[in-house]
C-alpha cells in the first residue's frame, strides 16, 4: 500500500509540473506580408512570385517542412543586405521589411544542401 500511495504521490507531482504555464504565444505573420512557403522536398511552394509593387515589403516565411530553412533575396549576383528570415523546424513563421527596387530578384534558401531552393520574384 505504501509503494502505491508513493506513486501516486509521483504522478501528481509530475502532473502538476507539466504544461499551462506561461509559454510565449506563437508568433504569427502580419496580415500585409507577402508569404512564402518552405514545404517538403526542398522547395518554395511556388517557382515564381509576383508581380508585386516596389517600393517597402514585408516578406513573410512559413516552414511546412521539418527540417531548418532560410529565405535570402539576390538580385543578379548580389544578396540583398541586411535581410535574411529562418525558420527552423516545421510551424515556424518569420518575417521581416525590405524595399525593393523594380527587377527580378531570385529567393534563396541558403542552408548548405538546400541549393535547389530558389524561386523567383518579379517586382515592378
Amino acid at each position: 500500500m505504501k509503494r502505491l500511495l508513493s506513486f501516486s504521490a509521483s504522478v501528481a507531482l509530475l502532473a502538476a509540473c507539466g504544461g499551462g504555464g506561461t509559454s510565449a504565444p506563437a508568433e504569427t505573420l502580419p496580415t500585409d506580408a507577402f508569404v512564402v512557403t518552405a514545404v517538403s522536398g526542398l522547395l518554395f511552394d511556388a517557382k515564381s512570385y509576383g508581380p508585386i509593387t516596389a517600393g517597402p515589403i514585408v516578406f513573410g516565411y512559413k516552414n511546412e517542412d521539418s527540417i531548418r530553412h532560410t529565405f535570402i533575396l539576390a538580385k543578379g549576383d548580389t544578396k540583398i543586405p541586411n535581410f535574411k528570415l529562418v525558420v527552423a523546424k516545421k510551424g515556424d513563421v518569420d518575417s521581416g521589411p525590405v524595399t525593393l527596387d523594380a527587377g527580378t530578384y531570385t529567393i534563396i534558401c541558403d542552408v548548405p544542401g538546400h541549393s535547389n531552393m530558389k524561386a523567383t520574384l518579379t517586382v515592378e
